[in-house]
């Protein structure tokens, strides 16, 4: 039996290690993220430049009221009105949302397990999801949501007693729920409204005549606080109706036109089905993905012996999926607000999971370190020229690795040292990467320099993926041009002065491509995307390297005349 005073310093050195790898490259240009934080970026840099905070400002069309404008305020003020534009002043907010909402697990998994173990196990296994570290870090909208959704719930579960208050916790609970929707959208509203209906019925043990007497009130007293907030950008804002068409129709609205096949045909059969739409439960864990379904099993098992919380918490599950099943877009991003109450859940019933479950996940993770260090022997091979990783990178691969040999076979290791693998997992992912951002990703200073306050076009995919360069090429102007248009060196230096063009690895610029043309610099980049050949030959064959990195030149071009800017293609970019 593990000494508890010793279980104590575990877990303390276990939540440090959390925190340790949510900070840990989080300037990176390749970190897990989505690609919204480009459009998000580039709303944030306009609005900050033009020294007001409404209107939101975008060259984007119909982009310029995506989201409602916390994100953007939020944005501003850590980069101190834009001043210090960089990722990590950006991001770092995230990571802030993420670590309270971690610490509200910790307090209700205290308090509902009756020891603080349970505490952290709740919070490490929410920081241990894959999507917790994808979406909780990068500069987007899902942290703040994730924390101020979950907020009232936390608040009506660690204090029983606040389900009597008449006026003050509605109040207070419609100024979070508020929050939520000045982050993320009104829509939030539908789980808010129906995940409180479910609470305050269940507490009255679904006797609905009592529920309208002495609760309905104190629901519609939340949701219209909440409302009244987010009504407060149309009333601040100097074109609320462009508030209304971009987001309330385009952003809102549109998300129930199935775009094509009919409603009940995507809901069945597309790739936002309802399949697909539940699986992202699974998905979302990640590495804990098995410990998940067990989840689910020992739930349905337990059902009558379930504790008042538990069914609480999977009520407010439930309000979160049948709130986002609506909608003909569906996405698994729609339910991370669900995964803190799995995370409790799970640390709920820790012990009623199958060790078996454990260990099997803790293969899991040790096939994802082998990977890993197979990819970082490869890049290594493949960068002979000078030492990647060092012993610090070996060291946290034999640790990783000597943690989950000692936790398979010592059955009071294995529950302990799960969610602690799999953190080890992501910053062993991240340690890997670290030598590209540091080394082989950017650009030089000489470089940067030379393009200081001048044009450079570079290469997109995605819209306002060219903000990204801002970070890359700092005081340049940027513009982009899509991939699509499968421009080759000589046709940009027809059309730009100074250009970025990507190539295969080791593919070289020959004098013929473009005799006017000067290497400026060049860097190493990852694709994001790849087909379904490409990835068929990286899982197949192994050929990872081939497909994943990518070389890019920064190219000037002394070609003349230009092409004249109206026969070049609107830059869809934008």
């Amino acid at each position: 039996m593990i000494n508890p005073s010793r279980l104590k310093y575990w877990y303390i050195a276990a939540v440090l290690l959390a925190v340790f790898t949510y900070f840990y490259g989080l300037d990176s240009q390749y970190i897990p993220k989505n690609g919204d934080e480009y459009p998000y970026e580039h709303i944030t840099r306009l609005t900050a430049d033009s020294g007001h905070l409404l209107p939101l400002q975008s060259q984007m069309e119909n982009m310029r009221n995506t989201k409602p404008p916390l994100l953007f305020w939020q944005g501003i003020a850590s980069t101190d009105g834009g001043k210090h534009w960089d990722l990590w002043d950006l991001r770092y907010p995230s990571v802030i949302y993420t670590l309270l909402t971690a610490a509200l697990l910790f307090l209700l998994g205290r308090k509902l397990g009756g020891k603080a173990e349970t505490g952290f196990v709740a919070a490490l296994t929410f920081l241990a999801f894959f999507t917790t570290y994808r979406f909780g870090r990068p500069f987007l909208t899902n942290p703040p949501e994730v924390f101020w959704l979950f907020l009232p719930f936390f608040v009506l579960l660690y204090w029983p007693k606040t389900f009597q208050s008449r006026l003050l916790v509605p109040v207070l609970l419609g100024v979070s729920i508020g929050l939520a929707f000045l982050y993320k959208s009104f829509a939030l509203g539908l789980p808010a409204t129906l995940g409180l209906t479910a609470w305050y019925l269940h507490q009255r043990q679904y006797r609905l005549l009592e529920f309208i007497k002495h609760d309905a009130l104190k629901v519609t007293i939340a949701i219209c606080v909440a409302v009244a907030m987010f009504g407060l950008w149309f009333a601040f804002d100097p074109d609320p109706m462009a508030v209304w068409k971009e987001f309330i129709i385009g952003e809102n609205v549109g998300k129930f036109d199935p775009h094509g096949p009919s409603y009940l045909s995507k809901l069945l059969w597309s790739g936002s089905s309802l399949w697909s739409y539940s699986a992202a439960f699974l998905t979302n864990a990640g590495l804990l993905t098995l410990l998940v379904v067990a989840l689910f099993f020992v739930s349905w098992q337990r059902r009558r012996e379930m504790s008042n919380a538990e069914r609480l918490l999977w009520l407010w599950i439930a309000a979160l999926f049948f709130s986002f099943l609506l909608p003909s877009q569906r996405s698994g991003r729609y339910l991370l607000s669900a995964m803190p109450a799995v995370a409790l859940l799970c640390a709920l019933n820790w012990q009623h999971i199958s060790r078996k479950v454990f260990i099997a996940t803790l293969l899991l993770c040790g096939a994802a370190v082998l990977g890993l260090a197979m990819l970082a022997m490869r890049l290594q091979q493949n960068m002979s020229d000078e030492l990647l990783y060092g012993l610090g990178f070996w060291s946290l691969i034999a640790i990783t690795a000597c943690l989950i040999s000692v936790a398979l076979f010592v059955s009071e290791l294995t529950r302990l040292a799960v969610n602690v693998v799999a953190l080890l997992v992501l910053l062993t992912f991240a340690a890997v990467l670290h030598p590209l951002d540091e080394r082989y990703s950017l650009y030089n200073d000489l470089t940067q320099q030379a393009v200081q306050g001048k044009t450079v076009a570079v290469p997109c995919n995605f819209r306002a993926h060219d903000e990204g360069y801002r970070f890359l090429l700092p005081g340049a102007n940027i513009v982009g041009y899509h991939e699509s248009q499968h421009l080759n060196v000589a046709q940009l230096a027809q059309r730009y002065d100074l250009f970025a063009v990507q190539l295969p690895l080791q593919a070289m610029v020959s004098d013929s491509a473009c005799a006017d043309c000067t290497i400026m610099g060049e860097r190493l980049d990852i694709r994001g995307r790849q087909s379904p050949d490409e990835l068929r030959d990286m899982f197949l064959r192994g050929h990872v390297f081939e497909h994943l990195f990518i070389r890019e030149v920064l190219m000037s071009s002394a070609v003349t005349p230009k092409l004249a800017p109206s026969t070049i293609p609107a830059e869809v970019c934008r």
